[in-house]
């Protein structure tokens, strides 16, 4: 199934909704007391997600177009957003940066979640690198602590679009990363979030960027230095992911910074990122003078 956080064009509430194709069925049209969000849905557990299959087969609820509709953070108040750099050795290289024997792992902060097809701004007294980074995420369900890898994947509930953006400027002159990718908006996450039995193989997807029509990440998730189910094993060793916990998977090479000429977000682009399997993601920028 894929899940999205809608919001009407003449409302700024935010809705929970299944998406089918070019249809959006609300969650609170299926259920009694139904979940109000991603979060809430994971939660309740396998039991919750069952209940609203089953609804959905009933094909009693209304469908609405997507159409009327303006897409939030695929992920609202998630409890963790753990993010992993240098995953992909091509991107570690261009960066100059060396992948070390463990995962670099950084936090972002919750007011960088944004939605497909939003405006994310910054001031351009703050930064005139603004990279883009296209990644997998993923979602944690089951609670995880000390998991093997081999049991890993089983823990995943399901899996969306990251864009990583990221002020250069600022990571390269600070020795933690989390601000330099925690700007307002500066991690879209969606439009959907796709159950795990939808992924047969996280590591067979095929991964992209497109920045004001030109690709410039195009890669496999197959490329990771380590794969989904070795960070989740890994992160689990120190702490617990608790259900909803977004981990962002490491961006492929590709990045403006590396470029030459260098690439980077300006005033008026329009930058895509996606993931096979699970759509595109569409950020628009805007840069404040």
């Amino acid at each position: 199934m894929r899940f999205a956080h809608l919001r009407r064009a003449d409302s700024s509430a935010v809705e929970l909704a299944v998406v089918e194709g070019a249809d959006a069925i609300l969650v609170s049209d299926l259920l009694p007391d139904s979940p109000a969000t991603l979060q809430q849905l994971i939660e309740g557990g396998a039991t919750l997600l069952d209940d609203v299959r089953a609804a959905v087969a009933l094909g009693r609820a209304p469908r609405h177009p997507l159409s009327g509709f303006a897409f939030a953070s695929a992920v609202i108040a998630p409890p963790a957003v753990l993010a992993v750099g240098l995953n992909y050795a091509a991107h570690s290289t261009e960066l100059g940066l060396k992948t070390d024997a463990a995962p670099t792992v950084f936090t972002l902060w919750p007011n960088s979640l944004t939605g497909h097809e939003q405006t994310t701004s910054w001031p351009r007294t703050l930064s005139e690198a603004v990279d883009y980074e296209a990644e997998l995420g993923v979602l944690i369900g089951a609670p995880a602590k000390d998991v093997a890898e081999e049991d890993a994947l089983g823990h995943v509930w399901g899996y969306t679009v990251v864009n990583d953006i990221t002020a250069r400027n600022v990571q390269f002159a600070e020795a933690q990363w989390s601000r330099c990718k925690s700007f307002d908006g500066f991690t879209p996450t969606g439009p959907v979030v796709v159950t795990a039995d939808e992924i047969a193989d996280p590591q067979d997807l095929h991964i992209w960027a497109v920045v004001d029509g030109q690709i410039v990440q195009d890669a496999t998730t197959g490329q990771m230095v380590r794969t989904v189910a070795a960070l989740i094993a890994h992160l689990s060793q120190s702490v617990t992911l608790p259900p909803g916990t977004l981990i962002s998977t490491g961006s492929p090479g590709g990045a403006g910074y590396s470029r030459d000429p260098q690439i980077f977000l300006q005033h008026g682009s329009t930058v895509t990122v996606g993931v096979d399997g699970i759509g595109e993601l569409t950020t628009h920028c805007l840069v404040r003078d």
